[in-house]
């Protein structure tokens, strides 16, 4: 088991910036990626971006140049820096661990809301 903690949502304006942090434990050997999901309300739960443990990242196209993702891989921690933030971004922010290609673990989620 895979448990991942996220942390460093909340309320910001319209253009300004927050970063997300998590930090996974328990299981964590054999971890491919982590990345960031997000779920606005009456929406599906997006892919916004995420990191393999090579480095490799990939971005949803309407965060990119706006959002960064990095990894600490010594200490299981994903980080999203978001920049330039926007009313569209409010949403509840997941991590989301692959580990063995296979399994799949969330974590409980934190809220960045964007005011206009």
């Amino acid at each position: 088991q895979v448990q991942p903690v996220e942390s460093g949502g909340g309320l910001v304006q319209a253009g300004g910036s927050l970063r997300l942090s998590c930090s996974a434990s328990g299981s964590i050997f054999a971890i491919n990626a982590m990345g960031w999901y997000r779920q606005a309300p009456g929406k599906q739960r997006e892919l916004v971006a995420a990191i393999t443990s090579g480095g490799s990242t990939n971005y949803a196209d309407s965060v990119k140049g706006r959002f960064t993702i990095s990894r600490d891989n010594n200490k299981s921690t994903v980080y999203l820096q978001m920049n330039s933030l926007k009313p569209e971004d409010t949403a509840v922010y997941y991590c989301h661990v692959l580990r063995r290609s296979v399994y799949e673990y969330w974590g409980q989620g934190t809220q960045v809301t964007v005011s206009s």
